[in-house]
């Protein structure tokens, strides 16, 4: 008996491992907007401006959010130009970002809770529902010097970090 399962072992197949799948779909639960595109106004020859007094129109972002408590918007001005006419100076950036709208009255408390570093605001998103941002952006070239004829280009950056 003890030969004759020696045989038996020596036919047998190996097992083998295998692996499965396991998926899932996880749908957004903030959303960024674009609500009104920005044009820079230009009140003066060196100064390239979002503001409505300086004949500019300042952005507009919604994000809707629908877990409260979930999310930070991170809200950030321009620094840069994406594409414009050939500079030879500094170019110095300002800006700001504030609530312009919400679709919840809890969300009041945004704007006096934001924290500002550097170019970004960032905004603990409470409340569920949609709040509406406008971007303010101030681009001054070097010393007065006026900015070179053509189109000028920037970018600001909207993201939210679930937290």
């Amino acid at each position: 008996m003890k030969y004759l399962a020696i045989p038996l072992l020596a036919l047998a197949t190996p097992a083998f491992a295998d692996s499965v799948d396991i998926v899932g779909n996880v749908s957004a639960k903030c959303i960024i907007q674009t609500t009104k595109s920005g044009v820079f106004g230009s009140p003066t020859a060196n100064k390239l401006s979002t503001s409505p007094s300086d004949g500019g129109i300042h952005p507009e972002v919604r994000i809707d959010v629908a877990i409260a408590n979930s999310y930070t918007a991170n809200i950030t001005h321009p620094t840069t130009f994406t594409s414009s006419p050939s500079l030879n100076d500094t170019v110095t950036w300002t800006g700001s970002v504030s609530v312009v709208n919400t679709s919840d009255a809890a969300m009041s408390s945004y704007d006096t809770n934001k924290t500002t570093a550097g170019a970004t605001t960032s905004y603990s998103l409470t409340t569920a529902g949609s709040t509406w941002f406008a971007i303010s952006s101030v681009a001054e070239y070097g010393g007065g010097k006026p900015f070179t004829g053509g189109t000028y280009t920037a970018q600001a950056t909207i993201s939210c970090i679930p937290t």
